[in-house]
């Protein structure tokens, strides 16, 4: 299952955009359906969208919206694991001990 997802998004471009910029994405033009879908960095101040390889939104392209980062899948996952992105939940911690 994992893989068919990974091989799903790795034709996806990703980018993180500033908080201040979420009233400016069309999202018709993106993966995500409204600011409520996107994910957000955990102190909200970032939030990620992807759109399809080679069909760049026209609010990038314009200049109107300039990311922070863009990134491939793999790119991206390696950074919704990092502490900015993620937390450890108590569960896990307690399955650890």
């Amino acid at each position: 299952m994992y893989l068919l997802k990974k091989m799903k998004n790795s034709n996806k471009t990703y980018a993180i955009i500033s908080i201040n910029d979420l009233s400016l994405i069309d999202f018709s033009q993106v993966g995500e359906t409204s600011s409520r879908t996107v994910r957000l960095n955990l102190d909200e101040s970032q939030f990620v969208i992807k759109w399809d390889i080679g069909q760049e939104p026209t609010f990038i392209e314009n200049g109107k919206v300039k990311p922070l980062q863009v990134l491939t899948h793999s790119e991206c996952v390696e950074l919704m694991e990092t502490s900015g992105w993620s937390e450890e939940l108590e569960i896990e911690k307690e399955i650890k001990k």
